[in-house]
């Protein structure tokens, strides 16, 4: 099995960040090779810090480590850059979750730095639940590939990309992803409410419905969303009036599309 990098250092412990280190940490990554630092550690970084023992702030210079995880905010870049670059070594592999910052911006602002890492991965990590996906510079050796697989497997499923231009597209997808959902179980109990349901009442249908079939499509991975779908659909029932709504011209796929698409070129525009 691949090792963890020896010396790891995490740049950013917001959610996405602190949802990384604690999926390392029960994973198995030995809390003295981790050091984070983060400005304005949340309580629950710090008592994280203090149950297991890892770096956080520390007053001594810190090394350049075999592993700097970057997961500021995007534009936050061109600000951290000068305190980030010295611990970018040529030795360094950069591991970077900053939507929309390109490689050859990570190399501009990290001088230093020779293997550099684009991913993304979305909040269920904190859960272990997450979806990551990542593009890896030509200068990436194989036991560097092995860090990220470990450290981002680590906290969900995992797939590398073949090019870069595939890391905005799975911003749209994934990352933003969990938001979409959200946003669909507010406009489920928004319905509701319309239809006459009381607002806790709604919300809990609403909620109990998308928990319940996100489950469901776990469990039976081998049958598609499609067969799923017209599994619960019963010709001219009330499943049916709803999706021929939903799957009308300019409804839930066309949404999506220019949703998706939104998503995607605002990634393009924090480029640079």
């Amino acid at each position: 099995m691949t090792q963890w990098p020896a010396r790891l250092v995490l740049v950013g412990a917001g959610k996405m960040g602190g949802a990384m280190a604690s999926g390392w940490l029960e994973a198995g990554l030995a809390p003295s090779s981790l050091t984070i630092l983060e400005p304005a550690p949340s309580p629950e970084i710090a008592a994280l810090a203090g149950e297991r023992g890892f770096a956080l702030n520390p007053r001594a210079a810190v090394a350049p480590p075999d592993m700097l995880a970057l997961a500021i905010k995007p534009q936050s870049l061109d600000q951290a850059a000068p305190q980030i670059a010295p611990l970018a070594a040529p030795r360094t592999l950069v591991l970077s979750i900053l939507a929309g910052k390109t490689i050859a911006d990570l190399a501009a602002r990290l001088p230093h730095a020779r293997a550099l890492v684009r991913a993304m991965p979305n909040l269920p990590a904190a859960i272990g639940r997450g979806v990551s996906a990542a593009f890896a510079s030509a200068e990436v050796t194989a036991e560097q590939r092995g860090w990220c697989e470990r450290l981002l497997g680590a906290v969900g499923t995992f797939d590398w990309v073949d090019r870069e231009s595939a890391i905005d597209v799975v911003t749209a997808i994934s990352g933003s992803g969990p938001a979409y959902v959200f946003a669909l179980t507010e406009a489920l109990a928004a319905a509701a409410e319309r239809l006459g349901l009381e607002p806790e009442l709604a919300m809990r249908l609403a909620r109990g419905t998308v928990e319940g079939a996100a489950e469901l499509m776990r469990r039976d991975s081998a049958t598609s969303a499609a067969t799923l779908r017209r599994n619960v659909t019963s010709p001219g029932g009330t499943t049916a009036a709803a999706l021929d709504v939903l799957q009308a011209k300019g409804g839930l796929e066309d949404l999506m599309i220019r949703a998706t698409a939104a998503a995607r070129a605002r990634a393009a525009e924090l480029a640079g």
